[in-house]
């Protein structure tokens, strides 16, 4: 039951299904990978643009955040790397004349599919209040209009800045410096909605938000357990580390409810042999029910301490607190509860724990299958419990790694881009320039949707991203949105933020990181900081999309100067010129930037310090790593219900769609698909290639209805479905969010499947 699209918008709800993959990469991928940048750049423009990606002398690749090998390849960048560079060094271009022949009410009608192919944005533009079309406005105009509706606030607080991971480490540490130089810490970000769950599980267990190993670590380890992550789509380079790991003696556990080609088979498209054999990854899949990861921890964990000799008792007595407790509650581990929480066999388990007692290395990398459930927190604190049982957290070769998708979203979150900002941190911003920022916290996403909902906060800023479909709650997001006075949005390309608008709404474009920055002292560069700590600088090459693009920096800069006035001490003109200077800011206020500018000058970049993991030391309230007993939890499923996850297609970044094509998954020009068990399906009597309705179901009794989705009957986990996001962003409640970290909880939504015919 195909529906019809606007003109030239391709219909994205009759998918053609085909055989499922069972290997990443290879020949398909270059050849998918040069045909798309071609079709974006040209022949020229795409070999002299991604030889540059990820190199020492390039730009940092604008998707993923997976960190560079020290001996890099001369194409050191993956499929969805290329895709990524394409759109944005793209040759098409959205002027004033595309916004004159398309009124706000016809770019709403428009898929985000359609809206991101039509280019890069080349003038600032403005939707007046009342108006049908945005029209173009000088960048004085601009700065101007959010001037004055920054003014007629109450309170800063009524303001919100949100940031996308694509921003710099200079950009982000100014937008959160002007904010809170204006009085506000609200400062909600991408990290909000992904890896928040992560940073505060780990803040409390071992004291730094981030992961504890390097590339080098995972290349040393005897046993790397990959859960709820799909490196083959969402970080195909962790692939090469996998494939590196692997010929260096490691074995790999995979845990997750979808079988992932890239995890099952890697052919390295940078070697011969790779591209016509390859290396099968997994040594062990676990086909675990979503939500059960907190169960299969806490039994392995029962199962190690009634092993004579597994327990690393030297580390526990020396480096950790809390361990009483915690063996209390993990010896209470039941396996009936652990079989019926993760749809996994006995079997299967005990041939994971054979393997973890063999392995004196240990690395655990997870990503959103983790991250995104209501018990999020206790079930990352249960696998750090997991790797400090054995002494594996600050021993090379063994670790927590936490795989971080946009690039450089840990860097903003480095640079102060927090709601919720440490003292010390707020006190040397304090001493370097001169005035008291806020102390009481400020609102996340979550808690921006919901104060733009309920008319406390009324302009919306952004820099990056696409706020309004990578938001839970699609309905109530959108609603929210245009109840704001003014939306503003930093960005490169057209997207659903731009067509969902408060009473006024700037496009503000800026330049990307391919593209050359030059200021008044000259050509610039950026810093990013990835996955792993590594921080290095990023510089673009090609000619701006328009001349009328700013760099981020100078938007932040040239925006403070108008608000803040001659009131500010911050030398935002200086800043502007010369991104040195922020350099040199940040080197004073925020510990491992020391220095900043001579460090950075290095090709290969620099580590941050991770105390955990360069001495043993553990920087949280106890002094000491923390063992933690939460109760074991897991989604209840009524009957006659799925548990669905949503999910990126292989032709997709984050809510950027390059395709509508999951080659992975035999899935080919279409998005909206649901995967089911075939046998859950013939239970449910929904036959594969009929078409359904899903309703997700919660507490509140609000009826949440994505229409019009093929089944298609997949080997999925038992009791568990999957679908795309941002199509089913719409079912996911604002106020099922994780417990600490107020997560959506995406991986873990209640659906009924509503047949509603075919075609």
């Amino acid at each position: 039951m195909a529906r019809k699209s606007p003109k030239g918008d391709p219909v994205q709800d009759a998918p053609q299904v085909a055989e499922v993959q069972h290997a990443a990469a290879g020949i398909p991928a270059i050849g998918h990978s040069l045909r798309m940048a071609q079709q974006q750049m040209g022949v020229r423009r795409t070999a002299l643009t991604l030889l540059r990606v990820n190199q020492k002398d390039g730009f940092d690749c604008p998707g993923c955040a997976w960190p560079e090998p020290e001996h890099r390849h001369t194409a050191e960048f993956c499929e969805n790397g290329a895709k990524a560079v394409a759109e944005e060094a793209t040759l098409r271009r959205v002027t004033p004349d595309f916004f004159a022949a398309h009124p706000v009410a016809d770019l709403a009608t428009r898929s985000g599919y359609w809206l991101g192919q039509q280019g890069r944005l080349t003038h600032p533009m403005y939707l007046a209040e009342g108006a049908e079309r945005y029209e173009p406005v000088s960048w004085e105009r601009a700065f101007d209009i959010v001037g004055e509706e920054l003014a007629a606030l109450d309170s800063p607080d009524e303001s919100v800045y949100y940031t996308s991971g694509r921003t710099s480490n200079e950009a982000a540490f100014l937008y959160q410096l002007f904010a809170r130089e204006l009085g506000t810490n609200n400062l909600p970000d991408c990290s909000n909605m992904c890896h928040e769950s992560s940073g505060s599980a780990l803040t409390e267990t071992i004291g730094v938000g981030k992961g504890s190993v390097l590339l080098e670590d995972l290349y040393k380890s005897d046993l790397i357990i990959v859960a709820g992550q799909n490196p083959g789509t969402n970080h195909p380079r962790m692939l090469s580390a996998l494939e590196k790991a692997k010929n260096n003696g490691a074995k790999i556990i995979t845990v997750n409810p979808l079988p992932e080609a890239g995890l099952e088979r890697f052919k390295n498209p940078q070697t011969p042999q790779g591209m016509l054999k390859g290396t099968a990854l997994t040594n062990l899949f676990l086909q675990i029910r979503l939500g059960g990861d907190q169960a299969l921890f806490r039994l392995l964990n029962k199962l190690i301490l009634e092993t004579e000799g597994a327990v690393d008792e030297e580390f526990i007595g020396e480096h950790t607190h809390g361990y009483e407790e915690f063996t209390e509650a993990a010896r209470g581990a039941d396996w009936d509860e652990t079989l019926a929480a993760t749809g996994l066999t006995r079997e299967r388990i005990e041939e994971a724990l054979a393997m973890v007692l063999a392995s004196k290395r240990t690395v655990v990398c997870w990503a959103m299958g983790l991250t995104q459930h209501k018990h999020a927190v206790p079930t990352i604190r249960e696998v750090v419990n997991f790797l400090l049982l054995r002494g594996n957290i600050g021993r090379p070769g063994a670790g927590v790694c936490p795989v971080r998708g946009h690039s450089n979203v840990q860097g903003d979150r480095t640079m102060g881009i927090f709601e919720r900002p440490a003292p010390a941190f707020l006190d040397a911003l304090e001493k370097e320039f001169g005035f008291a920022p806020p102390r009481e916290h400020g609102l996340d996403v979550v808690r921006a949707i919901e104060a733009l909902r309920d008319g406390k906060a009324k302009v919306f800023f952004a820099m990056g991203g696409n706020f309004v479909a990578a938001s839970p709650d699609t309905e109530v997001t959108e609603a929210a949105m245009r109840k704001a006075r003014l939306t503003v949005h930093v960005s490169t390309k057209l997207n659903r933020s731009h067509v969902v608008t408060g009473a006024r709404a700037l496009i503000l474009p800026t330049l990307g990181r391919t593209e050359r920055d030059l200021q008044g002292s000259g050509e610039q560069f950026v810093t990013v900081e990835d996955s792993m700590g590594m921080v290095h600088a990023s510089r673009g090459r090609l000619e701006p999309a328009s001349p009328q693009l700013l760099s981020e920096p100078a938007i932040v800069c040239r925006l403070a100067r108008r608000v803040l006035g001659a009131g500010s001490a911050t030398p935002w003109e200086e800043f502007e010129k010369d991104y040195a200077t922020v350099r040199d800011r940040i080197a004073r206020v925020i510990p491992g930037f020391e220095d900043f500018n001579a460090k950075v000058a290095d090709p290969a970049g620099f580590a941050l310090p991770h105390a955990p993991r360069d001495e043993r030391r553990f920087p949280t309230a106890t002094g000491k790593a923390n063992f933690t007993a939460a109760p074991v939890e897991f989604p209840d499923l009524p009957k006659g219900r799925l548990l669905l996850q949503t999910l990126r297609s292989h032709d997709q970044y984050n809510t950027t769609i390059y395709g509508l094509d999951d080659r992975y998954r035999g899935i080919k020009n279409g998005r909206r698909v649901v995967l089911v068990n075939p046998d859950d399906a013939r239970e449910l009597n929904l036959a594969d290639g009929s078409y359904a309705d899903l309703v997700s179901e919660w507490r509140d009794g609000v009826e949440r209805r994505a229409p019009g989705f093929r089944i298609v009957h997949y080997p999925t986990a038992r009791g568990c479905a999957a679908a795309y996001y941002p199509e089913t962003n719409v079912l996911v409640p604002l106020d099922a969010t994780a417990d600490t970290s107020n997560t959506p909880a995406s991986k873990s939504v209640v659906v009924r499947l509503e047949q509603s015919g075919t075609d």
